[in-house]
């Protein structure tokens, strides 16, 4: 993995779009590289708690998952083609077959989605939540890059405590936000 991460990080469309964005609501940081540092800043600090394969799954996701936010179509389905997630899915299709992986990057804003839908209606789409249940294999993988990413500055760790005990309801997995941060 560590060998598709320094191909991706050499890739003119992933250097392309390091460098967008200004700061908003949920990302004060502003541009997407600003973003992966803070996140490799996350990632480094739980790294002795992680296995060594483990850790470049998490840093390629880390690295891919917002990286074509850019060239996205605005305020569309993260299953539209042109959605920052189907881009990013796209772009590492180029480099990995790991379906697992493919779909985290594709769904890596659901538990984010989900929760919003909680918090406005004090429900949420079961159906949504079972078809993630159902696509992501390694829950451990998926809930760790969730947490790396959800623990930055602008983000309410709300709803990540929300969405990682709505999967710990479901599947028996290791990963809490409290004993990672």
């Amino acid at each position: 993995m560590q060998d598709i991460f320094e191909k991706i990080i050499a890739d003119p469309r992933y250097q392309a779009n390091l460098d967008w964005g200004v700061s908003r609501s949920g990302h004060p940081e502003g541009t997407v590289r600003a973003h992966i540092a803070e996140l490799e800043s996350n990632l480094e600090a739980v790294r002795s708690k992680i296995p060594d394969d483990c850790y470049w799954k998490l840093k390629v996701l880390v690295h891919t998952h917002d990286t074509f936010k850019a060239e996205a179509k605005p305020d569309v389905p993260i299953t539209d083609p042109g959605s920052h997630a189907s881009l990013a899915r796209q772009f590492l299709s180029g480099y990995c077959n790991d379906q697992d992986l493919l779909n985290m990057v594709q769904f890596h804003d659901e538990g984010h989605a989900l929760w919003r839908q909680f918090q406005a209606k004090s429900i949420y789409q079961q159906e949504r939540f079972a078809n993630l249940l159902s696509l992501i294999r390694d829950w451990d993988l998926f809930l760790w890059f969730t947490v790396i990413d959800g623990c930055t500055q602008g983000k309410s760790r709300d709803g990540l405590r929300w969405f990682v005990n709505e999967v710990n309801l479901q599947l028996n997995t290791s990963v809490t936000v409290d004993s990672i941060f």
